[in-house]
């Protein structure tokens, strides 16, 4: 900010025209009080605003008058009081409540705070850009005091360097030089501005960097950054289960959300309204992950979740995903069929997106043509023609899919029936020639066909689209490391928990129970699949046609050999895959 000496507000940026213009403010009050003479606060104003600097500040750094008179007489011209910087003790000045680059830019230091109201040392108590930008960021009332121009530049770099010590102490010791060396593709972007990191925020990069290179580390699939009132948390989802894993200061909200808006390319402006955004991390020249981010203003600050998406993931092929011999070959024939549709059921999180990709992958050849609506693209797919819906623009699944069908297809795949429009025209690609895969959220195989009715699709339409439908969850696997037998449970127990239902003598059930160890989590490591395949057969289309319901559906497929999730998960339980706990936590009857 500049100071021209036409204009009673110091800070003001309007150039002084002497010629012509009284002095005013703090020029007119030096001149009065003989601490200059006209001549000399013209050509000083004149200089401060060629040099875009405070007056205040130029009159102290050439030497015309000294700190100390210049402060004085600017709290004696606009009434403010005047603070001896020497009475300060940096130790007690409120910490990590504004910004460090703000406060350089405007040489503000804080200095006390009581009763939500912050009290700041500054060289001009007019300059309302200051304190409009520092109560924005903080939040609470603002009140000036002037302080000396020397004291203050000394006093405000002590401030920031132990501001910043503080920081890095309470984050912690971070001494993996691979977190500064992680690339984030593109250029990191906030609105229309290019930003980077610089030495001040060091520590929170590192900080960042580090909670992301831990969670790919552990295998999480989650990342919450969650702010309270009192406090802040960091927690990773893992095999399906949130768990704490930092505990930063809660004043240092505002910086982490900062920063992950700043390599998601958001506006970090924006605070009142949800965003979403996309990191790209680069491990190496080989692999990079992807983070899809979402921020939610809440009470007490913006938080942010992270979806972790590993391409590898799409690639581990179908023996790795935990089907059942029996249930593996049903999807892989479905798959081959030149016509139908397909349906993956089951809970946000349950896996379904992996189910899918590894079908779109086993059909990915040079003589299909396959596109996708999603939404979003969680994993890009080499080969594939993938599409983001975009609803502000009108691209909508149901208009992806008419455009599909003017693109000569072979195999599509939509992210989720949501409405009956999207239904129809997927049901009308089945019936022409196409294989369509998509999702539906239900709890279980049979629902989904009676799920299709309710939403108004014909029941002829259903009966003889729909070939085979998946329900799905996801349950812990025990560590092969330290899993244990579970010993002394009788069989009454494992005839209540519904072991005699499948084909394996009670005496021949071998439980297993977690017990944990340095290779694992609480005794489980990783996540396989618990499914019930459901083809439909004529005898299941008969009762589609009759109107039959979810119930008659079951009994129909039980009789042709149909597995429930439950028996499929007891069935893993007796393998020694998972344990009885993790079979009913997944699974309820």
């Amino acid at each position: 900010m500049v100071f021209p000496v036409t204009h009673l507000n110091i800070g003001s940026n309007h150039p002084m025209n002497a010629s012509n213009t009284a002095l005013n403010g703090l020029p007119k009050r030096l001149v009065n009080d003989a601490l200059l003479d006209e001549a000399t606060i013209i050509k000083a104003s004149s200089a401060a605003t060629k040099a875009n600097i405070p007056l205040t500040q130029y009159l102290v750094e050439e030497g015309i008058l000294s700190a100390y008179q210049v402060a004085s007489t600017t709290a004696q011209e606009f009434g403010v009081p005047f603070f001896d910087l020497n009475c300060l003790n940096i130790d007690s000045c409120p910490k990590k409540i504004v910004d460090a680059k703000l406060l350089q830019k405007h040489l503000a230091l804080p200095l006390s705070l009581r009763s939500n109201r912050l009290q700041i040392g500054v060289l001009d108590p007019t300059n309302h850009h200051t304190i409009n930008d520092i109560r924005f960021q903080i939040g609470t009332s603002v009140e000036t005091v002037v302080v000396e121009y020397d004291k203050l530049k000394a006093s405000l770099d002590t401030y920031i360097q132990a501001n910043e010590e503080d920081i890095g102490a309470a984050l912690g010791t971070l001494e993996d030089a691979q977190f500064d060396s992680v690339e984030v593709d593109g250029t990191e972007k906030s609105g229309d501005q290019a930003i980077t990191a610089d030495e001040d925020d060091a520590p929170i990069v590192r900080f960042v960097n580090k909670l992301l290179l831990d969670a790919i580390k552990r295998g999480a699939s989650d990342i919450h950054f969650e702010p309270y009132e009192m406090s802040y948390r960091v927690r990773f989802r893992t095999d399906g289960i949130l768990e704490e894993v930092a505990k930063p200061p809660a004043n240092l909200s505002t910086r982490l959300a900062a920063r992950l808006k700043v390599m998601s390319r958001m506006d970090i402006s924006e605070r009142r309204m949800p965003q979403d955004g996309r990191i790209k991390m680069r491990l190496s020249e080989r692999r990079a992950i992807d983070f899809r981010v979402n921020t939610l203003p809440t009470q007490y600050g913006e938080k942010i979740v992270l979806r972790i998406l590993d391409p590898t993931s799409a690639q581990l092929g179908i023996d790795a995903l935990g089907y059942e011999e029996d249930q593996k070959e049903a999807y892989l024939r479905n798959l081959n069929q030149p016509q139908g549709m397909i349906l993956v059921t089951g809970p946000t999180g349950s896996g379904k997106t992996v189910s899918l990709y590894t079908g779109l992958n086993i059909l990915n050849t040079p003589e299909r043509n396959l596109s996708t609506a999603e939404d979003p693209i969680e994993i890009n797919l080499e080969g594939i023609n993938q599409v983001g819906m975009n609803p502000k623009v009108g691209l909508t699944f149901s208009e992806a899919l008419r455009a599909f069908l003017r693109q000569d297809p072979d195999i599509i795949m939509v992210g989720e029936i949501r409405d009956l429009e999207t239904a129809e025209i997927s049901i009308k690609a089945a019936q022409t020639g196409h294989l369509v895969l998509s999702t539906l959220h239900t709890n279980s195989a049979p629902e989904t066909l009676t799920r299709l009715l309710n939403m108004g699709v014909p029941a002829f339409n259903v009966a003889t689209s729909v070939s085979l439908i998946i329900a799905q969850r996801l349950a812990r696997r025990l560590c092969k490391v330290c899993k244990e037998p579970a010993r002394d449970i009788p069989d009454n127990i494992l005839v209540e928990e519904g072991f005699e239902t499948l084909d394996i003598p009670l005496e021949k059930v071998e439980l297993h129970q977690a017990v944990g160890c340095n290779k694992c989590a609480h005794g489980y490591k990783g996540r396989v699949g618990i499914y019930e395949v459901l083809e439909v057969s004529p005898a299941i289309s008969k009762i589609i046609m009759e109107g039959g319901n979810s119930l008659e559906i079951s009994q129909q497929a039980k009789q042709e050999g149909f597995r429930t999730l439950r028996q499929s998960a007891l069935k893993k339980a007796a393998e020694g895959i998972i344990s009885l706990e993790e079979t009913n936590r997944v699974t309820r009857d």
